[in-house]
């Protein structure tokens, strides 16, 4: 799977979201609604999600394993980080960086 497309939209300096992200995959599907948080912990992604309760919130979408969401926050990082750079209030990354490779052969499935 490779994402083929990061677009930044940035917030503003003042509190905790800093930016909101789409992704493209394989140049097919893509992903709405990705935001930058800076946490009491560091920065971090929030994958989209819907208000389920009184206060709880849960994913829509989101990475099954750690190592890739771990690749997916490193892409988008770096996205930010050059939208920062350009300071411009939307940045278009074009990216193809593979994320969760598939080791099985899909020609022994039958």
């Amino acid at each position: 799977m490779n994402i083929t497309d990061v677009r930044v939209r940035k917030i503003n300096t003042e509190g905790k979201m800093k930016a909101v992200v789409s992704i493209t995959i394989d140049e097919c599907f893509v992903v709405h609604d990705i935001k930058i948080i800076e946490g009491n912990n560091g920065r971090f992604i929030a994958m989209p999600s819907r208000k389920v309760g009184e206060g709880d919130f849960r994913d829509i979408a989101h990475p099954i394993q750690s190592e890739t969401r771990q690749q997916l926050q490193d892409i988008i990082f770096e996205a930010y980080e050059e939208s920062l750079r350009e300071d411009q209030p939307e940045v278009i990354v074009e990216a193809d960086e593979e994320i969760c490779e598939d080791d099985d052969d899909d020609d022994d499935k039958e």
